[in-house]
């Protein structure tokens, strides 16, 4: 399936900066929510990439937020919360959306995953639990990730994913590039933080780097996960001698 921009469920997202009282306070000193004004969101795949602490889960997680998603993640019918955690970042955000809706949505998040998984384990509902694939919390945490996305990601949907790799092998960054392969052509559309030299590998999809200079549009060749690690694995020796040197 072929979409425009103008078919994408959330089209851009914009910083209401007019009612932003100081630019000298977190999250709103991140370098990256600082530069933000209008950000163009793929009707594919939008990838966030950067070091810790540049923003990635900051954003993602407002944006998910500001979609309607609980912000420890998962569907929009998903109520759990164990810590008030996220920051005041969503309220300043307004998505641009075309009226196309998405028919299913979720956001995924590793850090909070076990949570959700005990809540939708609790809920004892024989359903959901199908659902899922079966009960979360009897498989692995990479095993648990794949089931979720095999089972309950569906077509037309809006996925929001912050570091989801942290949960799998380089098997299952695979295979989530190939559900993700699947699932767009059926109409979907993701926004995902990553670290993985593997996942930013999507083809066609948009690559954001934030950093201290701000957030800008980039390619895949020049993001430095991807720089260091060809540099790795082309010398590891020579790789490894400068890492220990003194």
């Amino acid at each position: 399936m072929t979409r425009g921009a103008n078919d994408a469920f959330v089209r851009s997202v914009v910083l209401k900066r007019d009612q932003v009282d100081d630019f000298g306070v977190y999250p709103f000193s991140i370098p990256a929510v600082r530069d933000l004004h209008e950000l163009p969101i793929d009707p594919h795949v939008t990838l966030f990439a950067g070091e810790n602490g540049s923003g990635k889960s900051t954003l993602i997680e407002a944006i998910a937020v500001a979609a309607g998603f609980n912000p420890e993640g998962g569907s929009r019918s998903v109520t759990v919360s164990t810590r008030a955690s996220h920051s005041v970042l969503h309220k300043h955000l307004r998505l641009v959306r075309s009226p196309r809706r998405p028919r299913t949505g979720y956001f995924l998040r590793a850090e909070s995953f076990f949570n959700v998984a005990t809540y939708i384990e609790e809920l004892g509902d024989p359903g959901i639990t199908r659902a899922y694939g079966g009960a979360l919390h009897e498989k692995s945490h990479g095993e648990s990730f794949i089931s979720l996305v095999t089972h309950r990601f569906g077509p037309n949907g809006l996925y929001i994913l912050d570091e989801p790799e942290a949960a799998l092998s380089l098997r299952g960054n695979l295979a989530l590039m190939r559900r993700m392969h699947d699932l767009v052509a059926e109409g979907s559309q993701f926004i995902i933080s990553t670290h993985s030299p593997v996942l930013l590998g999507y083809p066609g999809a948009t690559i954001y780097v934030l950093s201290d200079d701000g957030i800008a549009v980039t390619q895949y060749d020049k993001t430095e996960v991807v720089e260091m690690t060809r540099s790795f694995l082309k010398d590891r020796d020579q790789f490894l001698h400068h890492l220990f040197e003194d």
